[in-house]
């Protein structure tokens, strides 16, 4: 199978068959039901993409879809514990703001708003994706395509400007 008949033939990159398949590892992964059509979608993808760059198709089909449709599975848990972290983040920073309220608050907010508008754009995306999206350093090199040393040295430079603004602003102390 190569490129040009796959986009001529996409309906029938997997068999009704490979596609059962396919939904009974996400059910079994714990993915609900309604997001199996985009498993079956992500695993289709991957083929295309597979095939795009050259490589033949795999040997056993079935078996490569199911290993693509177990990972996604473990991306769907690891992306929704991601998700609860981070709405836990947020609840938990509610509840303080709660129980301290006062202009501090709103002046600690406006500064590191200000100083991300100040980053340089390679700088605000590391930072943005590790402190407000949760991503661990690898997953953010991954998703930027650059190599993790990259994504650390620009996040120790972030981290540091922002620290050095904000004692400058005197919102936090040194």
């Amino acid at each position: 199978m190569r490129w040009g008949t796959v986009l001529a033939e996409e309906q029938d990159l997997l068999s009704v068959a490979q596609i059962r398949r396919v939904k009974a590892v996400l059910a079994l992964g714990g993915v609900p039901r309604d997001d199996h059509a985009d498993g079956v979608q992500q695993v289709r993808l991957r083929l295309i993409e597979r095939l795009a760059r050259g490589a033949e198709a795999p040997r056993d089909l079935g078996a490569w879809a199911v290993a693509v449709a177990s990972n996604y599975a473990v991306d769907w848990h690891r992306g929704r514990n991601r998700q609860e972290r981070v709405s836990e983040r947020l609840k938990t920073m509610g509840a303080w703001r709660e129980t301290v309220p006062g202009p501090e608050d709103e002046l600690l907010t406006l500064a590191v708003a200000e100083g991300l508008d100040a980053l340089p754009a390679l700088q605000r995306q590391v930072l943005i994706l590790r402190y407000y999206a949760d991503l661990t350093v690898p997953r953010i090199a991954e998703v930027l395509a650059i190599p993790a040393g990259t994504v650390k040295s620009r996040l120790h430079a972030a981290v540091r400007a922002m620290r050095e603004r904000l004692e400058a602003d005197a919102v936090v102390e040194r």
